[in-house]
């Protein structure tokens, strides 16, 4: 069996240390302990945390279900189970840890420009893959034209994280589908 990179493993495991310590609260010698490796093997494969944390936000996108936005049937239907899985992702991380892209907006400055743009740059690509499928909508007469595709993707987006900030201090996250549902009900023509 071949043997995992040490460049790998800090990749692998750095996600849970930076949801649960923040950009900031993370440090070289968390993040190199959760990995299994040594502290000074850290700079051998990075430059610098924050490109670790720019590297995490590429491979948290990528490894976003896209597939219901480009799927068949109602296009709020297929915006539904998209966002529904995203919370469903959260979830299986933890609730109270919130979205990768989120905790690290939230930590603004203290990431860095390089962890600040990949995080726009992440949001933005999501805003456009979301708002395709609502231009399907839009354009099939179910989603409403008061709003361009682009605003409502944003909006939609907005929500997601909003919700999912409220709900790491909340004791239940039932609402964060209940959100999403009064969301997409209020696109409907």
């Amino acid at each position: 069996m071949p043997q995992v990179s040490v460049r790998n493993r800090l990749v692998e495991h750095a996600e849970a240390v930076f949801r649960r310590n923040g950009f900031s609260g993370a440090s070289i010698q968390d993040l190199t302990q959760a990995a299994g490796v040594p502290k000074g093997s850290f700079y051998n494969h990075f430059e610098s945390k924050q490109d670790l944390a720019a590297e995490i936000v590429t491979c948290y996108v990528r490894a976003i279900d896209f597939s219901p936005l480009t799927g068949s049937g109602p296009a709020v239907e297929r915006l539904r189970e998209h966002l529904i899985a995203q919370i469903e992702r959260i979830r299986a991380y933890g609730t109270e840890f919130g979205c990768l892209l989120g905790s690290f907006a939230n930590d603004g400055a203290l990431v860095g420009e390089k962890v600040r743009t990949s995080v726009r740059e992440a949001l933005a690509s999501w805003a456009d893959a979301i708002g395709a499928t609502i231009e399907e909508g839009q354009a099939a007469g179910e989603i409403t034209t008061r709003r361009s595709a682009t605003a409502l993707a944003a909006f939609l987006l907005d929500l997601l994280q909003g919700a999912t900030l409220r709900a790491r201090i909340s004791e239940a996250d039932t609402f964060l589908a209940d959100e999403v549902s009064i969301a997409l009900d209020a696109l409907r023509v």
